[in-house]
Order: C-alpha cells, then structure tokens, then sequence
C-alpha cells in the first residue's frame, strides 16, 4: 500500500469515529472518494487561522487530516473541514435509496460522499457560484445519481427530499426548504441568525412537526438570499438559540412565549413539538457550550 494509501486509509478510520455512526458505508465512503480529486492541482493552500500554509508538495497525503483547503481564497471558499463534514452526515445519516439536495455544493467533494451513501437514491447540488459549479459538475461526472444545477436554491424549488444538507449559513431555513422535507426528512444547516450565533442544526419532519436540535457551533459564508433579517425579526443570543427546539412555520401555527427567534416565515421554540421542553435549560437559561469549529463552507 502506497503512503496516500495508507493515509487516505486512516483518515476514513479517523472520519468514522468522528461521525459516531454504526454505518460502516461511512468509513467506506471517505475511503474509497479521492479528496485530491476534488481540490484541484496541488500543491494545495490550507487554511490555518486567520492565515494560510501551502502544502510542501502535491502528494495527496498532506490533504488526508482535518484541515481547510483552499477553494477561492479570494472569496472564503474552502473545501471544509472533513470531521465537521463527519459528524453531518452521521446525524442526517443518509440511507441507499434516498433523495439528498446538497445546497452550496462547492466543487462536489461531500456531495459525492453524500452520492456514495444513497446510492441509487440521488443528489440534487446546488452551487451559486459559476466556477464552482462548473467544476463540480466536472468532478462528478462519473457519478451517475448525481445532478449539479448552477442556481440560488434560495429562489429556486426545492425536490421532495429525505436529507437537504446545507453549506451555507442562513438567518433561518426558508419555509420552502422545510416543506420540501419528506416525512422523517432530515435537515441540516448552519444556523447564523447573528453575529455572535453561529450553530449547527439538525432538523426531523416529524407528523407533529420539524424537530430542532442545535448540536455544534458551526461558521460558514452567508447564503445568498437567506442571510439577513428584517428590523421586525427576532434575534436570539446563543444561549437561547441552543435552547431551540421545534421550528413551525407561521403560516401553520402563530409565535407564543416560547419562541426563541422569529425570522421571516418561520419560528423556533424552546418547546418540542410535543409540548415538552428542556426544563433544565429554561430554568437555568444555558446549556453547556458546543464545540465550535474553523469557517467551513464549503464541500
């Protein structure tokens, strides 16, 4: 076995430990999808702080760990960090059979581990940025269940989806990405409702309504579109951003005293869907800090 081998090997050990999943097409996946494939020719520049460390050579074995590479670094863009990357795709745990739309697809690296995991289900990616999406739809050309659209999933409609995994951070989840979950649909998103608030969700349809569990600090670039609030909004601070636990939509049941922001068509609460709710957490108004994470936009 050859170094990257050997390294693309224990990176895929390392991936499925950190995903925390019992599905062993995980570890499969981050072995048998070649990172480098998907980043361009090396050397590569990673992202280390606020600067940045060019590879020493174009051996591939430098970009199997947790780092940040370099996409458009004139924009922010990255291929984000793979643990992150790990530990979503454990919680949305994606199924043989199932729908993905991947919004902020980048140049397909997660998208076709995504591809791999629902094979032969399907991914619908989305990427605004022309370069980008021109490039991914290159990268993923062997991948038969794929489909790359060049566009704003914003302002574009959503298919019927069993995961909608996003790599962009928005204010709140448009209505319509909610709605287009399937029963038991699985959302999740980097929740960026202010400055200082920067979570990553997860998010169930259930038949009483979308289940909400912030579970890691998350940053990512501002998804065009869904990024800013109105002067009528109600913002969070962090503390009661991770207290959220139900999102609803206004159109189906109006914001009560339990709201912990209201932003655009949709509500969250610190209530479940099931009336219950985190009497811990509202008595003590916290929860213990998430783990954040490096900027990691995109896959």
């Amino acid at each position: 076995m050859t170094g990257t081998a050997e390294a693309r090997q224990f990176y895929a050990r390392l991936m499925a430990a950190h995903a925390g999943s019992a599905d062993p097409r995980l570890e499969e996946a981050f072995a048998t999808v070649p990172r480098e494939a998907f980043l361009g020719p090396g050397p590569w520049t990673v992202v280390a702080g606020d600067g940045r460390v060019e590879t020493p050579t174009a051996d591939p074995s430098h970009i199997y760990q947790n780092v940040l590479v370099a996409l458009d670094a004139d924009k922010g863009i990255n291929n984000g960090e793979p643990i992150l990357h790990a530990m979503w795709i454990g919680k949305v745990a994606p199924k043989p059979g199932e729908v993905v739309t991947h919004i902020g697809a980048g140049t397909g690296y997660y998208t076709a581990l995504l591809a791999k995991l629902v094979a032969p289900g399907a991914v619908i990616a989305f990427e605004l940025d022309a370069a980008l999406a021109a490039r991914a739809e290159e990268n993923l050309a062997a991948f038969g269940n794929v489909t790359v659209i060049h566009g704003n999933a914003v302002a574009s409609p959503l298919p019927p989806s069993d995961i909608v995994y996003v790599n962009a951070g928005v204010a709140a989840p448009p209505a319509a990405w909610l709605k287009a979950l399937k029963p038991g649909g699985r959302m999740v998103f980097p929740w960026r409702p202010a400055e200082r608030v920067a979570l990553a969700v997860l998010v169930t349809s259930t038949e009483s309504g979308f289940v909400c569990r912030p579970f890691m600090g998350s940053w990512f670039i501002p998804c065009v579109g869904a990024s800013t609030t109105d002067p009528s909004a109600k913002i969070p601070d962090r503390e009661k951003a991770a207290r959220s636990r139900s999102i609803w939509l206004i159109s189906d049941k109006a914001p009560d005293r339990t709201a912990t922001a209201i932003i655009g068509d949709v509500w969250f609460s610190s209530r479940g869907v099931d009336g219950s709710g985190d009497k811990r957490a509202e008595r003590q108004n916290l929860l213990r800090p998430l783990s954040g994470r490096r900027p990691s936009r995109r896959p």
